[in-house]
């Protein structure tokens, strides 16, 4: 995998990768890798002038990192901040904690209080855009009611309700929240709206309480609170109460719900709701890496039924998830089935198709782009028809796979070519010095490797015949494009110790005589060499760890 990259800044010198060495390496380790490096760059050993003001600068590097790394508090410092924050930040640190657990504990201490600032200065929006749409002219009409009329011939197809909704929070203080929401709803020409305040305060660590109050000409003045409340590690209860103030009368409403970890991945819930529509209601979830389990069961006035669904995720950059429901009860039963992919870095797309009776069939679309959720329901029949069904879910995928192709591709291809670019302008600099870093790394190896090779040769050891560095076209269908890749055989062959090559899992661009020839693009290793008078060949992930020779890299004599 490519290396990760800051937005602001590239940041290539990793200090273990210089010094091939493992994140938890000792300092036996450290001072190993060091000497090692300090008789490759020591100055004194050239006498060219040029050479010998490479072999400084070389020096000074290797030396710097080693300082940093065997220096536990600096060390602490650079895991936790990078190298910047050895300049200023860290240092800080230091001067008030001494233990590497000390500065752990301060830096997490004011990563909470940056945090708080960053979420004292927004609003955090969110918004739901509800269209339904009543399309059962296209399955379920009789012809003959049409023949007399104009434009009888095509279906009638129209929007028959909509919802917005719309909220947003204003941190007041770091315990205290405002929640304004709102929302607008009309059906059939019927239509409203309400508003509501809530304010939520964290009382402790365990829990926390919102009073809230509401206005519209729908339901009328409402007065709400509601409490969270852990009660141990592994349960939790909620509580809330409400008066909803109406021409009627007034509504009170009561609902807890009382949910406990039955494992790592399991919840139970408890509800209770009593008011207008009361009922118990209890339910199992399970949630895990490649899979999402529900299965409920409600008894209540007017609504009772038992419901279990099931959804499966696919380990991909796409995020795929297909899921499956059966819910039953006094209503009728109701089947649904669909699927949601993720489009681009914050846009998820999904469909699902409902059978029931006797709701009939429905294809409900959604969009999630960011924080704002855009919803879809659209009513095709009354009845269940195999048609409707048929069109129902081959259509949806159909039409995501021509967008797939004509649209969402070619723009997240742009949209990564664009921003690979800002990497490259952005590093190029950074990059021009890192490459003559290296290509001065290779001029001052050259005798140390030579001699290397001759050991070798003399106990017919290991040889590094050629390694290249970077990005390989390995995909038939990516042929028009131009691999980026070094030459690092004499880097390799310099590191090559007792017959033995090892490698680290860090990233090999910050290895002496490397550097990066495709930034934030995947790179690998490509090593072609000889042991034991054996032709071996391996390819290697950038940040994989290496060890060779190995009795699998052998090269067939067939091949």
């Amino acid at each position: 995998m490519a290396s990760a990259l800051d937005d602001d800044e590239i940041d290539n010198d990793d200090y273990y990768s210089l010094l091939n060495v493992r994140r938890e390496a000792t300092q036996d380790e450290l001072k190993a890798a060091y000497r090692r490096l300090c008789m490759l760059y020591h100055p004194d050993k050239h006498r060219d002038p040029e050479l010998k003001r490479q072999a400084e600068q070389l020096f000074n590097l290797v030396h710097q990192a080693y300082e940093v790394l065997s220096d536990p508090q600096a060390r602490a410092i650079y895991d936790i901040y990078g190298k910047r924050g050895l300049d200023v930040e860290g240092w800080e640190v230091v001067e008030r904690k001494r233990t590497p657990a000390e500065i752990r504990e301060e830096y997490e201490r004011l990563q909470r209080e940056r945090e708080e600032r960053r979420l004292q200065q927004r609003t955090n929006p969110k918004g739901t855009i509800s269209v339904g749409v009543d399309a059962t002219d296209l399955f379920d009409r009789y012809d003959e009611d049409f023949e007399e009329t104009v434009g009888g011939g095509v279906p009638h197809v129209e929007i028959n309700k909509m919802h917005i909704s719309q909220s947003i929070e204003a941190p007041l203080t770091t315990t205290d929240t405002a929640i304004l929401s709102g929302s607008l709803s009309t059906h059939n020409g019927n239509g409203g709206g309400n508003i509501n305040l809530a304010l939520r305060r964290v009382t402790s660590a365990k829990g926390w309480g919102e009073l809230e109050l509401g206005a519209g000409d729908t339901h009328g003045p409402l007065l709400g609170m509601k409490i969270f409340r852990n009660l141990t590690q592994r349960c939790f209860v909620t509580a809330q109460c409400g008066l909803q103030f109406s021409s009627r009368g007034v509504r009170p409403g009561v609902t807890t719900v009382l949910a406990r970890h039955l494992d790592k991945n399991t919840m139970g819930y408890l509800q209770w709701r009593w008011g207008t529509q009361s009922s118990m209601n209890t339910s199992i979830v399970r949630d895990t890496k490649s899979s999402h389990f529900t299965l409920a069961m409600q008894l209540g006035i007017p609504y009772s039924f038992v419901m279990m669904s099931y959804q499966y995720k696919f380990q991909d950059e796409d995020q795929t998830k297909v899921k499956g429901s059966v819910k039953s009860g006094f209503f009728g039963t109701v089947i649904e089935y669909g699927a949601e992919r993720k489009i681009s870095r914050h846009s998820v797309l999904g469909a699902t198709v409902s059978v029931g009776v006797p709701q009939g069939v429905s294809l409900k679309i959604k969009l999630n782009r960011a924080s704002q959720t855009y919803f879809f329901p659209i009513h095709l029949t009354d009845q269940v028809l195999p048609s409707a069904i048929f069109y129902a879910t081959v259509g949806p995928l159909v039409f995501y796979l021509a967008i797939q192709r004509l649209v969402i591709r070619p723009y997240v291809r742009a949209q990564k070519e664009q921003d690979l670019e800002k990497q490259r302008t952005s590093s190029a600099s950074d990059i021009a010095r890192k490459r003559q870093e290296a290509e001065s790394a290779v001029l001052l190896m050259q005798e140390s490797v030579r001699r290397i090779i001759e050991a070798e040769e003399s106990r017919m050891g290991l040889i590094i015949l050629n390694a290249w560095y970077g990005k390989f076209v390995t995909d038939n269908s990516k042929k028009h494009e131009k691999a980026r890749v070094i030459d690092v055989t004499v880097p390799l062959q310099c590191l090559v110790k007792d017959s033995k090559l090892i490698l680290t899992e860090a990233t090999k661009s910050g290895l002496p005589g490397f550097y990066d020839p495709c930034v934030g693009e995947e790179k690998s290793l490509k090593v072609l060499y000889q042991f034991r008078g054996v032709m071996h060949q391996v390819l290697s992930g950038d940040v994989e760890a290496l060890r060779i020779p190995k009795q699998s890299h052998r090269i067939d004599a067939d091949t």
